[in-house]
């Protein structure tokens, strides 16, 4: 075998497509551009939103108003009269209401003073509001506020310092 012997796959070489070279080409005349038109015209497109002059889709949409926070902390409500519910004396943990499906463990939860409270219940939560926090003593229960931890993310999108410099996580 020589220098010269060496060629492509068959299949893998396809010939160029000569456009507007004549009637014998398949590509003549318009040059598979069609009739006319702006499409047809060389230099730039319509812009990717552009529909045929009527009034496109991105005009069409009410604007987003307003300022959206995206550093906000959502709660989970639990109000006072569905504690009422459980039953007296019980310790009300986050780890108990997440096994019984009242919350999930994404969020943090605080507990609202909507409804009466009539059993002494111990209360383990991430916020109270102020009447939450009156009816739960009133009624010869205890607070306890847990601290919720937030992982910042980045607000650069660049690397994440907070998660780099994180203590390691002790195994046992």
């Amino acid at each position: 075998m020589k220098l010269h012997d060496l060629k492509p796959a068959p299949g893998a070489h396809r010939e160029r497509k000569r456009v507007a070279r004549g009637p014998g080409s398949g590509k003549g005349k318009t040059g598979g551009k069609g009739m006319m038109g702006q499409k047809a015209r060389s230099g730039p497109n319509p812009y990717r939103t552009f529909e045929g002059g009527q009034n496109r889709m991105v005009r069409r949409m009410p604007y987003l108003r307003g300022f959206k926070n995206r550093w906000r902390v959502a709660y989970q409500v639990i109000n006072v009269g569905q504690l009422n519910e459980l039953p007296d004396g019980q310790e009300i943990t986050i780890d108990l209401l997440i096994e019984s499906g009242e919350i999930n463990g994404r969020e943090p939860l605080k507990i609202l003073g909507d409804g009466e409270l009539t059993r002494s219940l111990t209360v383990h939560a991430h916020k109270f509001s102020g009447s939450a926090r009156s009816k739960i003593e009133a009624a010869g229960g205890t607070i306890v506020e847990v601290p919720w931890i937030v992982e910042r993310r980045s607000r650069s999108r660049g690397p994440n310092p907070a998660m780099r410099n994180r203590a390691p996580a002790i195994e046992q």
